[in-house]
């Protein structure tokens, strides 16, 4: 049973993010852990508490087939944060699946990782992206590699439902 490390921020997070992936995840038999800054409740836009299982600095990523940051405006405050970076980093010398939502993008083209690859996130981030040397795309779903990338709520489902596939379940 494939395991899938979900990092929310500690507020503000993107409730349909969060919840909508999570649930397709476990109905594809993956157990998700929930990491943000710190453990204890997070808590979303619209009042979703996530209880975070784990610190993102902590996280023996080694155990996981995935790593997914959710969205939601809470997210900037992984936008440059070193461990987020190196969590990113290694999970794809793991091999592993990275994925991120609306504005989560921002992270994995802050940490140097959609450099000349396609994605897509929420359109106020194109430029960011772009600045970062991401090609925007502009779809709803994206994937580069080992990368999955979307642009908001609405693709929620597809985002998890795509990230599923490439980890064959």
């Amino acid at each position: 049973m494939p395991e899938i490390l979900m990092v929310v921020a500690p507020s503000l997070f993107r409730d349909e993010e969060y919840e909508a992936p999570k649930a397709v995840f476990e109905a594809h038999g993956a157990t998700v852990t929930t990491a943000s800054t710190e453990c204890g409740p997070a808590i979303g836009t619209y009042g979703c508490r996530a209880m975070v299982d784990s610190s993102l600095c902590n996280a023996d990523l080694s155990r996981f087939a995935a790593l997914i940051f959710v969205g939601g405006s809470g997210a900037e405050v992984f936008f440059d944060d070193p461990d987020a970076h190196a969590a990113a980093r290694k999970a794809v010398d793991l091999g592993q699946t990275v994925g991120a939502i609306c504005i989560a993008p921002s992270i994995l083209a802050r940490a140097g990782l959609l450099d000349g690859r396609r994605a897509t996130a929420f359109p106020d981030r194109q430029a960011d992206l772009e600045a970062h040397g991401a090609i925007w795309t502009g779809r709803a779903v994206e994937v580069d590699g080992p990368f999955v990338t979307a642009n908001g709520p609405d693709a929620a489902t597809e985002f998890a439902e795509t990230v599923c596939a490439l980890m064959g379940v």
